[in-house]
């Protein structure tokens, strides 16, 4: 897909991952519609920012409409990336913690995702890249939730390339080892563990599974520090 004059939606683009994929996104020449629960601290003439709670399924419909205000009718980028965790035990986690994790990095994506694809069947053209983890397919003592959260994107980004493949729309899950954010920080992270990808290297497999050929397709992408 060539980039240029694209329209692209970036949940949580305010910062970490996502907001390196907005600016590289940019940078090829993509109007780029973040959706955050806060204000990003950055402007730019092609770049649009909707404060939403993507946890809310009237919110996300609330949020479609006024992007559709700002850019028309033709989405042809998703990148589902907003997501939260939580780290301690399953014994100790509330209830409230399980469900919010699953609000917003299953639910969320789901309520995003019904979004856009009518309008890229529509246009017989689209890229869907849901934001995984490592956490999606090897287990992590003291991150059940966050890792029930990632498997569960992972089988969901399988069965929507299933799905929507003969639509000319692809869906690509994309799983991050570890990496420098603010979310490893709020895992609690330890910093002595300082060799890990930077976030613009994320944005990078983003633009290149997005530039690929039409026909030639990342299903799924795996990305790991070398030696972290």
């Amino acid at each position: 897909m060539d980039l240029l004059n694209k329209n692209a939606i970036v949940t949580g683009s305010s910062r970490g991952i996502g907001k390196a994929i907005t600016e590289s996104l940019l940078e090829e020449g993509t109007t780029v519609i973040g959706w955050n629960r806060t204000k990003p601290g950055f402007e730019h003439e092609r770049f649009h920012a909707i404060q939403v709670d993507i946890a809310d399924e009237h919110e996300v419909r609330r949020a479609f409409e006024e992007t559709l205000d700002l850019v028309g009718k033709e989405i042809q980028i998703l990148i589902n990336n907003a997501g939260i965790g939580y780290k301690g035990t399953t014994e100790e986690m509330p209830a409230s913690e399980w469900r919010r994790l699953f609000n917003v990095n299953v639910h969320g994506l789901f309520y995003t995702t019904q979004q856009v694809i009518p309008l890229m069947k529509e246009m017989k053209e689209g890229h869907i890249i849901n934001i995984s983890s490592g956490a999606g397919t090897t287990g992590i003592a003291g991150m059940v939730a966050y890792c029930g959260t990632k498997h569960a994107v992972h089988g969901i980004s399988h069965a929507l390339h299933a799905e929507l493949r003969y639509d000319g729309i692809k869906v690509t899950c994309l799983s991050p080892g570890s990496v420098h954010s603010n979310f490893s920080k709020e895992m609690g992270s330890p910093p002595s563990k300082t060799n890990k990808m930077r976030p613009e290297d994320i944005a990078y497999s983003v633009v290149h599974a997005l530039k690929a050929h039409p026909n030639y397709h990342y299903v799924d992408m795996e990305v790991r520090p070398l030696q972290p």
